[in-house]
């Protein structure tokens, strides 16, 4: 906790945006910290409530109430070692993680929750600022060598708790540079890419090696793999988009995408990356962009496109629009369904509920015009409200099905259900091995579906829990 009447002197009070009208000209993070004295207020309202709900609602159950306390106190570096113990990049969750434990703080019965993430976020800056972000390399060595094929957040957590346990870790990643998404998927305007390089930098002196532009399953194969480590952890990620309009009148027309294939472009740009040969270059500018998907990854094409000058973007959702206050008494400690904008949508777009997209229409090969029916709350077409909106470039950003089945899926033939969960694997939570083969596991959202950052990070490191468990015997990483 922080101070014990905190909560009834202090207000609420959160980081600051750049305003909509310098942010939009460029792909740099916008975030205002606060001050070093009002983060310090906002940990004193941490209040002593006795069950910190905040726990569960943390997918790697931060101590949260404790690192709190340690930064109301001034005492920053055992903060960011107490943070650390549960979370291997605070510093990227206190960027794009939606906090799920602000949502359970026992303050937001009143909708004043701490400021959880502006905390957990000044907590990492500050150590890497003040350069006490230190590889942490194991004394010993094992012997025992480990690849782990994906470098997202679940891959990256899961090989640096295994480097540490003294393991020789080998992380093989099919892109120019390691991170998954949240090199290739998250807007630099979201979280510049130098906060990912960094980390990285970090594992490398730690002993973990990267094999980058290697892509498991197609140039080099999981049984090559297999016969070269100890164990072989997969951490592929979900990127098999949903795509509900296959047989919709035009969708063969040209201009019509998938989200996946437009962001990564803009952020290789940013990078200064060339594209693959032969890619179908994806802008915005001077196009009316519609967005179909309420998510976060709809809300990051939102502001992408406006970046690159795009005339109008509209966003259509079919689900009903949300209430602006959630009922306490039903969802308080959990995540609540309730109306929330996005720093995205803040910044010029329109928002449309209750929209089913029907087909879409184009000249000379190129789509030129959305079709809709609006549902009502049952999701059903309301005759007579049929419609049509200017669209020159279709963006789908309507979540992901499960992994890529043209690479490992494929040369394992690894049995998948729905959203990606393999069958039998969720029998034991700690097992993460699939089933049958005693070397190899899967974490992260390959395991569990899509998901949010924050889990990732708390796959990768059950996943490496597991691993060390297994080839030792017992292990002295925590779950």
């Amino acid at each position: 906790m922080g101070k014990p009447t905190g909560f009834l002197e202090f207000d609420r009070a959160e980081r600051k945006y750049a305003p909509v009208e310098e942010r939009i000209k460029n792909y740099r993070e916008f975030v205002t910290p606060l001050s070093e004295a009002d983060t310090k207020t906002q940990a004193a309202r941490c209040m002593d409530c006795g069950i910190p709900y905040c726990h569960n609602g943390c997918p790697v159950n931060n101590q949260i109430p404790d690192w709190n306390d340690l930064t109301y106190n001034g005492e920053w570096q055992t903060a960011f070692e107490n943070l650390s113990s549960t979370n291997n990049f605070p510093e990227v969750t206190g960027r794009v993680c939606p906090a799920p434990c602000e949502a359970s703080c026992t303050l937001n019965i009143d909708d004043t929750p701490v400021a959880i993430k502006t905390i957990e976020c000044a907590i990492a800056d500050r150590a890497f600022d003040e350069g006490r972000v230190k590889p942490q390399i194991a004394e010993k060595k094992t012997g025992k060598s480990i690849g782990v094929v994906g470098s997202g957040p679940a891959g990256l957590a899961a090989a640096q708790q295994l480097a540490r346990a003294g393991h020789e870790v080998h992380l093989y990643e099919k892109n120019a540079r390691p991170g998954g998404l949240l090199v290739y998927g998250i807007p630099d305007f979201k979280m510049e890419k130098a906060i990912i390089a960094r980390r990285v930098k970090q594992m490398e002196a730690e002993g973990v090696r990267f094999h980058c532009n290697a892509h498991v399953g197609k140039d080099i194969t999981v049984k090559s793999l297999e016969d070269k480590h100890d164990a072989l952890l997969l951490t592929c990620g979900s990127e098999h988009p949903f795509d509900f309009f296959a047989s919709a009148p035009g969708r063969d027309l040209d201009g019509i995408h998938y989200a996946m294939d437009f962001l990564p472009q803009q952020n290789r740009r940013v990078a200064g990356e060339t594209l693959a040969q032969g890619t179908h270059e994806i802008l915005a500018n001077d196009k009316h962009v519609i967005v179909i998907g309420g998510g976060d990854t709809g809300s990051d094409c939102i502001g992408t496109s406006i970046r690159q000058g795009a005339i109008s973007v509209t966003q259509l959702e079919i689900m009903p629009k949300p209430p602006v206050k959630e009922n306490k008494a039903m969802n308080w400690p959990n995540w609540p369904m309730k109306l929330r904008i996005s720093s995205s949508q803040a910044e010029g777009a329109t928002t449309e509920y209750q929209i089913s997209t029907t087909g879409f229409e184009g000249e000379n090969g190129k789509v030129k015009r959305l079709n809709y029916v609006r549902v009502d709350d049952k999701l059903k077409p309301i005759p007579g409200t049929e419609g049509a909106l200017d669209a020159d470039l279709v963006l789908f950003a309507m979540g992901f099905s499960g992994p890529i089945e043209t690479d490992v899926v494929n040369e394992l033939s690894l049995p998948i259900v729905a959203r990606g969960r393999f069958k039998g694997i969720d029998g034991d939570e700690m097992s993460y091995r699939v089933p049958g083969r005693d070397k190899l596991f899967v974490a992260g959202d390959m395991r569990r579906g899509q998901s949010l950052v924050v889990w990732a990070i708390r796959e990768g490191r059950q996943a490496a829990h597991s691993i060390d468990k297994t080839l030792m015997g017992s292990t002295l990483l925590p779950r």
